[in-house]
């Protein structure tokens, strides 16, 4: 399908290369009973007529703040919004601790807000140091191949699932499996509370309350995650569910499948919300941040999608030449996406061609006598930093630095691990490196590595420490 295949499907009229999102939405219930506040004042502030009036000293007080407000010009305001803001970080700075070590008690008040913009980076990659290959932590317990993982919000367990169907529960610390859900036959879902085919993803919740797992069986299975019971099956893909993930701070979840479209759900009401068209084929990879957004790589329709879900529309980007194979966001605003023709590319969300594109990242195989780029089959971004991993069968995950404004890609260190690197996920705290290996790509059995280890490899990150971590706003 040429790059502008999906143009002919665009409304006319629509401004900057948006075309429409193909489906209706649905109020969200008890929205029409909510109180709205008036301009300026909460909803809950009561005004009454028997307030006592201010006295003249602060009347007086507030209306030379106002003059004060009047007379700064729009430099001066920028000025002492930068100071204030330089102020917060050097106080911050002084308070955090090092990569690895936790999230500190509190953050100043304009850092959720750089966060919500993109512009909130944390300058991890040039500190981190070569990990070590023995201090490698591999978990064992799938028959078939790795296919996804996620990792707990408070970083103390990991959830695994395969082409067997099983899902296990890990220990971070000690390793042990916590919980085992054995994969089935087909058609035996109901009996053995489990997937019966391939797990091909899965996601949990920002709060770590639910688990959802998608698989070829056109299935997604919400999990409680303390007890590993069943909760609900949502069914409605017409074909595998190739990508999943929660809304951050709430229970929406967004769901891609091999059938082209991707689904909006309501996990705490265990309902479906809508559905959205826009792929001219199989959609292989989804992910999302706290914007009720979500970013999708279409496979060999060439195009990775950022769909708006409340103006019910879509952008669209360009600029791999194979099947884009996985995606993530780094913030609210860039993103990074991995493909078969070996390149890794960075994305701003306003922009529709790569700030950053590195070709042969793994390097070249030879395959039936021909030279081609090792396919790019997972990636992996610490969230608001500068820090990246990729993932291929060239033996080897790579880890890579963001250079300024997102718009350089600069390969740091190589951690050799035999197999498929299926997927791939950074601990909150930045502190280890979770891969999910096998001895098949995720999506299908073009090689097989018969050397590698149907496993879950815990790779620990440690800081130089003479450098501490900074953070820093974006200048993109």
């Amino acid at each position: 399908v040429g790059p502008g295949a999906e143009e002919g499907e665009a409304r006319r009229g629509c401004p900057g290369g948006v075309s429409p999102v193909g489906s209706s939405r649905r109020e969200v219930p008890g929205a029409e009973g909510r109180p709205r506040a008036a301009a300026g004042r909460p909803v809950d502030e009561e005004v009454s007529s028997d307030s006592e009036p201010e006295s003249p000293s602060l009347g007086r007080r507030r209306r030379e703040a106002a003059e004060e407000e009047v007379d700064e010009t729009p430099q001066e305001k920028k000025l002492r919004l930068a100071k204030l803001y330089l102020e917060q970080l050097r106080q911050y700075g002084e308070s955090r601790p090092a990569l690895g070590a936790g999230a500190p008690a509190g953050r100043p008040p304009l850092l959720p807000q750089l966060e919500q913009k993109g512009r909130l980076q944390r300058l991890v990659a040039k500190d981190v140091q070569p990990p070590d290959p023995t201090s490698i932590r591999v978990l064992r317990g799938h028959q078939l191949p790795v296919t996804c993982l996620v990792i707990s919000p408070d970083d103390r367990f990991i959830f695994s699932a395969s082409k067997d169907g099983s899902l296990i529960k890990w220990e971070v610390e000690s390793g042990k499996r916590l919980c085992v859900v054995p994969g089935g036959k087909k058609g035996t879902e109901e009996r053995h509370m489990g997937h019966a085919s391939h797990v091909l993803c899965m996601a949990i919740s920002s709060d770590g309350k639910y688990l959802a797992t998608g698989d070829r069986n056109k299935l997604i299975m919400i999990w409680d995650t303390v007890t590993c019971k069943r909760l609900h099956i949502f069914t409605g893909h017409r074909d595998a569910v190739s990508g999943l993930s929660f809304r951050k701070g709430t229970h929406q979840l967004y769901s891609a499948s091999h059938d082209r479209c991707v689904k909006v759900w309501n996990v705490a009401e265990n309902a479906y919300v809508e559905t959205l068209f826009g792929h001219q084929d199989v959609v292989t990879g989804l992910d999302s941040l706290s914007r009720e957004c979500c970013v999708t790589a279409g496979g060999r329709d060439g195009t990775v999608r950022l769909w708006k879900i409340p103006e019910e529309s879509q952008l669209v980007f360009y600029g791999h030449q194979g099947s884009i194979d996985c995606i993530q966001l780094i913030n609210e605003e860039h993103m990074v996406s991995g493909a078969d023709d070996g390149s890794v590319a960075l994305w701003g969300l306003t922009k529709k061609k790569p700030l950053a594109l590195a070709r042969q990242a793994h390097g070249m195989q030879d395959a039936q006598g021909l030279q081609q780029p090792y396919w790019i089959s997972a990636v992996a971004a610490l969230r608001n930093s500068d820090l990246l991993a990729t993932g291929s069968h060239s033996a080897s995950v790579k880890l890579w630095k963001c250079g300024e404004g997102f718009r350089k890609l600069e390969p740091l260190w190589d951690i050799p691990l035999v197999g498929f690197v299926n997927s791939l996920k950074f601990s909150a705290a930045g502190d280890f490196l979770v891969a999910g290996i096998g001895q098949e790509h995720r999506l299908g059995r073009w090689w097989r590595v018969k050397e590698a280890k149907n496993s879950i490899c815990i790779i620990p990150l440690k800081q130089r420490a003479a450098a501490p971590s900074s953070e820093a706003p974006d200048s993109s």
